[in-house]
């Protein structure tokens, strides 16, 4: 499943960067190319699990990814105030409501595919051999450390967005048992970071316009340096809170399993 869906990613990356240059045609294409993923990925659960993928039912598309954008839209909301608060923020200018829409084109295919390769895939594969709290760290540091490729990405970027996604997003599917709330976790963060606030990020979850023109104090490290804002010490301590929250939840729930409890993917 992984190399199948990391070819897809491969794929769907540069058809969705040719599309980019117009609303028109980002957007049917962005959420088409995540469509296509979705399908694959069924697909493959049905193939080589022999079940019906649980995790991705239709009916709680609508509430999971719904909770999950006012969780992303919150939460970075509350850290870019808070930056810029502290002074490490400001707003320059408005952007175009059109650079809104092609970035949200370009994060639907980006947000949908590495959940279904890092939790989808990755997380419970781990989960069986570690449970879940060692699933949640080792996928959770997979990851961030696959960022540090990306460009002025340091590894401290790296390590930031390992603990305030890779866990939380992990987290977030331990909860629920659902890939939803996940996917509309990450998605409205990659489009609140680049589509609505214009802070940018130093890799290539950027996309190419925003809603607002806005300015970071890129020197200080207390704003996330190079890396943006996402890694910042405000936004892991922040997603570090609703990464508690949700495995208490998850606790509560019964659905944090020791190694060799968890469901099994064949």
């Amino acid at each position: 499943m992984f190399p199948v869906l990391l070819v897809v990613m491969t794929v769907t990356a540069p058809v969705n960067a040719a599309a980019s240059a117009s609303p028109v045609t980002a957007l049917p294409v962005g959420v088409g190319t995540a469509v296509l993923a979705l399908w694959c990925y069924v697909g493959l659960v049905r193939w080589l699990e022999h079940r019906s993928a649980t995790e991705l039912v239709l009916a709680e598309a609508a509430s999971g990814l719904g909770r999950g954008a006012l969780l992303g839209f919150g939460l970075f909301t509350v850290t870019i105030l808070l930056i810029a608060a502290l002074g490490g923020y400001r707003v320059t200018g408005w952007g175009s409501f059109d650079g809104l829409l092609i970035t949200l084109g370009l994060m639907s295919c980006v947000a949908v595919v590495e959940e279904l390769l890092f939790r989808g895939v990755l997380f419970r594969l781990l989960e069986e051999k570690l449970g879940t709290w060692g699933s949640i760290g080792c996928s959770g540091l997979v990851f961030g450390l696959v960022h540090v490729v990306n460009p002025d990405f340091t590894l401290w970027g790296a390590l930031a967005i390992a603990v305030e996604a890779g866990f939380m997003l992990g987290a977030a599917y331990a909860a629920t048992r659902s890939l939803w709330l996940p996917i509309g976790l990450h998605l409205a963060w990659n489009v609140s970071l680049a589509g609505i606030y214009g802070t940018g990020a130093g890799g290539t979850d950027v996309g190419t316009g925003s809603l607002i023109a806005g300015g970071m104090n890129g020197s200080n490290p207390l704003f996330g340096g190079s890396s943006g804002p996402e890694a910042g010490p405000l936004a892991v301590l922040l997603c570090g809170a609703l990464t508690v929250v949700l495995l208490l939840l998850a606790k509560r729930r019964g659905r944090l399993y020791r190694r060799g409890e968890a469901p099994t993917t064949r």
